[in-house]
């Protein structure tokens, strides 16, 4: 996962959003189905109907409404599904971060307790992808496809970070202290317009429309929020140690590993050094070894894409997604 400052950040450099997305992202808007997995309670919103379903999992500290783009072009053709992790959107908070396990045990009872049933296609981007790839393991017999967009890698901050001369570290670094720098602003309070506002929540309705953006700002800007973002944050060591431990071939799983055409470090309007170049290279290699873990694996580059290709290009993402179903089928 190339961490940048959040996947909210990211996806605000969507562009041309029309009303007809702006529509759609209203129904994301409000809780659906408030399942009680264990003492605390988590969202969860499925639409469409098909014998498989698609689940889909968030980057780190952002919520289901993050595939608003994609879910209900999804759902037109099979059961679609987006849920919001422990403390994120709709979702109470846990006692416990969200490591890459606790997800995916999360899920699986959130799964259960809502009557979504198996088999299912999975769906993850960044550490959303490591997610999927844990729950892939922990049950094999429920997941018969994987999608993951620029999924977390368990060994790829040091494979980046040497790529890039030790500049990745010093990247986290400054993410780290905005994290600090948000949760203590959330704490004291956020006013409506303030600079805390822009610079740890920016305006969500120019990316998800006044409906769903109005409660996309809502939730970003509460202590609980960034508590469990900071926390999330923080676990994602943690998380890549349980995805490392759990590392192994996914058989003839079939598989689309889809991969940024657009780096997120490039210094628009300059040509591209040979730092940067040589970081989405390796970028570009984890990825291609991702894809190498099925026999029925490819690997795809999306030209105009960045790290959160679900805001840039949501269609490759349900191209993509389409394109394993016909393999389940």
């Amino acid at each position: 996962m190339t961490k940048t400052l959040s996947g909210l950040a990211l996806l605000a450099l969507t562009a041309g959003m029309t009303s007809s997305a702006f529509a759609a992202g209203s129904a994301f808007a409000t809780p659906h189905q408030l399942i009680d997995v264990g003492g605390r309670k988590m969202n969860i919103y499925c639409s469409g109907q098909g014998a498989t379903t698609v689940i889909f999992d968030a980057p780190s500290g952002d919520a289901g409404w993050n595939w608003h783009r994609v879910q209900p072009e999804v759902a037109k053709h099979t059961r679609a599904c987006v849920y919001d992790r422990a403390g994120l959107g709709f979702s109470d908070p846990a006692k416990q971060p969200n490591t890459s396990e606790s997800v995916a045990e999360d899920l699986h009872k959130l799964l259960a307790g809502a009557g979504v049933k198996p088999p299912y296609v999975l769906v993850g981007n960044s550490l959303g992808g490591a997610n999927v790839q844990v729950y892939a393991y922990r049950y094999p017999d429920e997941v018969k496809g994987l999608v993951l967009v620029e999924a977390e890698h368990e060994d790829e901050t040091t494979r980046l970070d040497k790529a890039s001369q030790g500049m990745l570290t010093k990247i986290y670094g400054m993410v780290a202290e905005q994290n600090k720098y948000c949760l203590a602003a959330a704490t004291k309070g956020i006013k409506p317009g303030s600079e805390d506002q822009m610079n740890c929540a920016g305006d969500p309705a120019k990316v998800y429309g006044p409906a769903l953006g109005a409660v996309v700002l809502k939730s970003t800007i509460t202590p609980a929020y960034w508590r469990a973002n900071v926390a999330e944050w923080d676990a994602i060591k943690v998380s890549d140690e349980q995805l490392r431990k759990r590392r192994r071939p996914f058989g003839d799983l079939p598989l689309v590993v889809l991969t940024r055409g657009v780096s997120p470090y490039a210094q628009p309007g300059k040509p591209q050094s040979a730092l940067n170049k040589a970081f989405e290279d390796e970028n570009f290699a984890i990825q291609k070894d991702i894809a190498a873990l099925s026999t029925r694996g490819t690997q795809r580059v999306v030209p105009g894409a960045g790290h959160v290709i679900q805001a840039d290009k949501p269609e490759a993402v349900v191209q993509a997604v389409l394109e394993v179903l016909k393999q389940v089928k």
